[in-house]
């Protein structure tokens, strides 16, 4: 039996996968698709805390230096997030393509390998683990299994998790083609049902996005689709043809109920779906990823009971409704009807403002995520900012190996039974959105970057707590 299976290899499957290895699990990762190349360049950049939990690993600068800095957040209108307290304070223009092959290469160094041609068909779960049936005949029994099988999981089905939300109130096709005729390149418009544009890529291909009038297609949309909704609100099909890559996207925005059903669990588009406005899907799926993957390997190695895994859902279920619920503002506040820029054009008013521009921006790029793990100092829950620590080194080098660390800024000798850095900083603590906070005596810091614990003014009161509870 396999310690831990793994459907889909895109951005939260591998993820997965590589903090599984990092913490000595080696997973079986079950792909769908034959070949592991997109077809298309699909979404475009990463969020300021992507590249931050890339950098937790020691590997942000892969994908750094294959991308472009940028200030990615919108709500309607740019936000600047240049003064935030964090060695990332931008997004990362980088087509997901791109992102996909550096995360494959690393995890390919991490000695994972992916299975492909292998769809699931059937899925039955047991006191001791699950058992998937692949098309074909052949079964997999596996401890616990991640569904990341995108937005129509099969694994979310087949575990009879319920996937509520809303229907799609808007449809558009997005595709890649070469086109003749490039004069409406690089303009961006709006109407009453969507937004439309074209820009070209880097290998003499087009990428445009134009909305549908029609709501509820299934069938795979064909060239002929796309010119026919290209004319209808340009006026004209600019002469596209050679298309690589057609398909259709909708506003819908469905959250799995639980994403934990027993032995089951989900990550990614399976467990969340909404609108590409705003660019939050790939960076969500990632993050839930780096939330899972350390405590799944606590539970499989048996150091943890497997009700950790509870924190999964706790954690991440609310970041990702909260995401939902932001990418719907942002659907409506695309809309070029009078009553929507009227309330685009008030909202970016208050966007100019500091606070507001803080508040949304924190939010948009994962910067100011924060756990319930009670009531205490500011940094409890939050992210851990990666400081230059005295004498050389910064905390995210210390978890590159995906294990918790004490940082002890009191001098006063601490036990814990993990590993304890003493430690100096000088500086400011500032935590975005927030601002300055008061600087702690000493932080426990799990795999995943957020406190677990805050010690002050020397005491370790409640450390041996948090240490069990999440470390055993």
């Amino acid at each position: 039996m396999h310690a831990v299976a793994i459907v889909g290899s895109g951005p939260a499957g591998m993820m997965l996968a590589a903090e599984l290895a990092l913490a000595g699990v080696e997973p079986m990762v079950l792909e769908r698709r034959a070949t592991p190349e997109l077809e298309s360049a699909r979404s475009g950049g990463l969020q300021a805390r992507t590249i931050e939990v890339l950098d937790l690993r020691g590997v942000g600068e892969r994908f750094v230096s294959q991308g472009q800095a940028a200030q990615v957040v919108h709500f309607p209108v740019p936000l600047d997030i240049s003064d935030f307290p964090s060695r990332r304070p931008y997004g990362l223009a980088l087509w997901q393509n791109k992102f996909e092959a550096i995360l494959r290469e690393w995890v390919t160094e991490l000695g994972v390998t992916v299975e492909r041609g292998c769809e699931v068909t059937g899925l039955t779960q047991h006191d001791d683990g699950v058992d998937l049936e692949l098309a074909g005949g052949r079964t997999v029994r596996a401890q616990y299994v991640l569904g990341c099988d995108g937005g129509r999981s099969a694994v979310r089905k087949l575990a009879g998790i319920e996937f509520p939300g809303w229907d799609p109130a808007s449809s558009s096709l997005v595709a890649e083609a070469k086109i003749a005729d490039e004069s409406e390149v690089g303009n961006l418009r709006r109407d009453d049902k969507g937004v439309y544009a074209i820009g070209k890529l880097d290998d003499g291909y087009a990428r445009m996005v134009v909305r549908e009038d029609e709501l509820g297609r299934t069938s795979d949309p064909t060239l002929e689709d796309l010119r026919g909704a290209m004319i209808a609100v340009w006026g004209s099909d600019f002469g596209v043809h050679e298309p690589r890559w057609i398909s259709r996207f909708t506003d819908t925005s469905r959250q799995a109920a639980n994403y934990r059903a027993g032995r089951v669990l989900l990550a990614g588009d399976a467990a969340h779906v909404h609108s590409p406005v705003g660019g939050q899907g790939l960076n969500t799926g990632v993050q839930d990823a780096f939330n899972l993957g350390w405590k799944l390997a606590a539970v499989v190695k048996g150091e943890m009971p497997d009700t950790l895994l509870d924190s999964y859902h706790d954690e991440r279920h609310p970041v990702g409704a909260r995401v939902i619920q932001q990418t719907m503002a942002m659907t409506s506040l695309n809309l070029g009807d009078p009553r929507s820029l009227a309330l685009r054009d008030t909202i970016a008013e208050v966007m100019a403002f500091d606070e507001p521009r803080r508040f949304m921006a924190g939010a948009l790029s994962g910067l100011d995520i924060h756990y319930d793990l009670g009531e205490g100092h500011p940094l409890l829950g939050r992210r851990m900012p990666d400081l230059e620590l005295t004498g050389g080194g910064t905390v995210y080098e210390l978890l590159h190996t995906a294990r918790p660390v004490l940082l002890n800024f009191g001098g006063a000798p601490l036990e814990a039974g993990v590993r304890v850095v003493d430690a100096a900083y000088d500086g400011p603590w500032e935590l975005p959105v927030i601002g300055e906070v008061a600087a702690p005596s000493a932080v426990l810091v799990r795999p995943d970057g957020h406190v677990a614990w805050v010690g002050e003014d020397g005491s370790d009161a409640g450390l041996a707590d948090a240490v069990t509870r999440w470390f055993g």
